[in-house]
This record gives C-alpha cells, structure tokens and sequence, in this order.
C-alpha cells in the first residue's frame, strides 16, 4: 500500500455478543432483513421490470442448505459480528455463438474465514486470499466476490477500524457498566436477607455462655413454626432497618438506551410497542442504508459493466418491512388497481386473503385513465363524436 500498510486482516471474535442488550439490538434488525425480497430488475429509463434468469433463481435458492430468509439472515450476522462480510457465487461460463462468454450462476455462499489478505499481482488485479478455521485456505479474484461492508471508513478494502475490526472499544466500556450495575443490584438484594435484626442480651456472659445462647436462639427460631419467637427478660430483639440502596430505573434505562442507540435500534422497536412514524424512522435510519449497500454489493459482482450499463442491478425490495395500516392498504389497492398495477390475487394478499384459482394472471383497470400517449387522440376522439351527434340531432 502506499501509506505502507500491509493489508492482512484477522476477523474478530464475538465478545460483545454476550450482552443480552446486543444480541436483542441485533435480533431485531436481522429479523426486519429476512423481510426483504431481492430482485433482479432492468431499469429502462424511468420503467423497472422484473428480469427472469439464473441470478433470480439463485436469489430465490441461493443454495441447497438455505433458504432466502435464512442467507439474509447469516449473512446480515456476519456483516454485525464482523463489521465485513464476503460471498461467493458459484457459476458455469457458457461460450455464445459470437464467441462472447456469459455466467450461470448456480448459488450464492456466505464465507467465514478467520483472516483475509489482499494480493495484487504485476498486472494490477487485486486478488484476496481467504483462511478459513481448518486452515484451509483459497485465493479468489476480488471482484468474484461479493463483499458487503459495514462502517466502511478509515481502511482502505475492510468495514470497522484501520485494522478491518470491529471498532467496539466505546461499546465495550459501556457493556462493562452495564454488567458491573446488574451485579451490583444482584448483590445488594442477597445482602438485604442476611441479617435481619439483633438479639440483645442485657448481662455479661462469658464465651462458653455466650455460645449456649446462640444454640439456644437458633433452636428457638428452628422450633418457631408460628414465626413468634419467644425471648426472656435478659434477651432484646433488636430490628434491623433495610436501606438498600438500588440503581434507579432511570439509569439502568439510559445505559440499556446507549447500547441501543450504538446500533440504532429504538427501545419502542425492540419491545414491538411502536406507531407507524416510530418504524419509518427505524427504516430510514437503519435499515434503509444497509438495504442500499446489500443491493449495490450484489449488483458490483453478479453483472458485468455492460450488463450494468444495460440497467441491470439487484434490489432488495421492503415490501414486507412497509407498516401500512388498513386504510392505508385500502388506499394503496385503490390506487394501484385503478391504474392496473396489481393483479386481483395480489389485492386480496395485501389485505390477508388468500389467492383465488380463478383470479390467477386477472387483472384490470378503471376506464377512468388512459395511456398519456393517446390521451390527445382520446380527447380528439371525444370531441368530434359528440359534434357529430350535435349535428344528426339537427
């Protein structure tokens, strides 16, 4: 490298995940991403429509372990515990009758190696070296991969610190705190039934007296079945006043907050009592922008430059992330089935229904629109039927 840095990165480990607090911040965002529906789409000006092929099968299945709900949801863990995470599509090269080659992709699977290194040979193409538990290791083409980064800032290939780690150190003195309050509290409950009160003895005893006194005492509270305890004129039973002194909700609140607000996931998103603004925020902070680099990672490895130039990219579509109340799904059908966007079974998904045989490829439109293309021909159309009809009516 040029600041003479040699780029060899080692994957670090899961020390923070042991908080609670973490693994539910996590959880929630992992469990929004399953949501998502990638797609392969091409954009034709401001049009975008579906394209079917081997990279939308393999988005459907990316291979045979996983479903698309479980790959989302490795792979959005990987991208949490490691700040990086590298995915290698498979793929067969078929040769055109022009002589041109073309890919079949044939899975999509999520990598875990223990230490990355990144190659470069004398004609400039960056290679990367990947070393995995078993110690087996493998060098793939750079842009074979697909490498989704997350605080992607100070190094130059890996997400996280100028080492390609995690940057967790502020997080971790906070979990520290956390964890040091819990065992306080733990602790000063157990301390508080200890010692309950005294038994004051108005007379001086010697040792071997004072013992007898003490097995006498204990006896007494074994035998009391009542919880009366019976004392003579030389014995004083002396309460104890519990003061424990707890952390206030306050502040075991706020720390669990701080925890949180590292990962962006709001207290009303993590108990699931949220309003529909409350989400939207969640979504745009969020979610949206590891949405965004999910889609542009997969887009850069699975389409050439000139696939790419073509409008070809993934998108991974939040329809199911989207919280619409009734109405608002009401609204949204009205709109989009007046225009003839939606089939009929699709209308009857969104509100909870399930498709019809008979509804399957049905789909219609208000005749209250027509295609900006012809309008001036329809209007025209209109207007010289009606003065043909004004002048046989006279």
């Amino acid at each position: 490298m040029l600041n003479g840095f040699t780029p060899i990165f080692s994957q670090f480990g899961d020390d923070i995940y042991a908080s609670d607090v973490v693994q539910q911040a996590v959880g929630c965002i992992v469990r929004e991403m399953k949501k998502l529906n990638p797609t392969h789409v091409r954009e034709r000006g401001s049009d975008t429509a579906p394209s079917d092929g081997s990279i939308q099968r393999i988005l459907n299945t990316p291979n045979e372990l996983m479903t698309t709900a479980d790959f989302l949801e490795k792979i959005t863990w990987q991208l949490f515990f490691n700040y990086n995470c590298f995915i290698l599509p498979t793929y067969q090269v078929r040769r055109n009758k022009d002589g041109t080659e073309q890919r079949q992709y044939t899975g999509l699977y999520p990598l875990c190696p223990v230490q990355v290194d990144f190659i470069q040979d004398a004609a400039g193409v960056l290679y990367t070296k990947l070393t995995f538990a078993n110690n087996y290791e493998t060098t793939v083409r750079y842009s074979d991969l697909i490498h989704i980064r997350h605080n992607f800032s100070v190094n130059e290939f890996m997400g996280g610190d100028i080492d390609g780690q995690p940057d967790n150190g502020a997080l971790l003195e906070t979990l520290d705190l956390n964890q040091t309050l819990l065992k306080g509290v733990s602790g000063a409950m157990k301390s508080s039934f200890a010692v309950n009160a005294v038994v004051k003895y108005n007379t001086l005893m010697d040792k071997g007296k004072t013992e007898a006194a003490v097995k006498e005492l204990e006896e007494k509270l074994k035998n009391s079945e009542s919880g009366i305890l019976p004392l003579d004129l030389k014995a004083e039973y002396i309460p104890i006043a519990r003061q424990v002194k707890l952390v206030d909700e306050a502040t075991l609140k706020f720390i669990d907050e701080k925890i949180l607000r590292h990962f962006g996931v709001p207290l009303c998103i993590l108990s699931g009592d949220y309003t529909k603004a409350q989400y939207e925020a969640f979504y745009q902070k969020t979610l949206e922008p590891l949405i965004i680099s999910m889609g542009q990672a997969f887009t850069q490895t699975l389409f050439t430059q000139r696939e790419r130039a073509f409008g070809n990219k993934i998108v991974l579509y939040p329809k199911d992330l989207i919280f619409m109340s009734t109405d608002q799904t009401l609204e949204m059908i009205r709109l989009l089935g007046d225009s003839g966007g939606l089939y009929e079974n699709e209308k009857r998904i969104a509100l909870g229904l399930k498709p019809l045989p008979e509804l399957e490829g049905v789909r219609k439109q208000s005749l209250n629109y027509v295609d900006v293309e012809i309008a001036a021909e329809y209007q025209v159309g209109n207007a010289k039927k009606e003065k043909e009809g004004k002048t046989d009516g006279e």
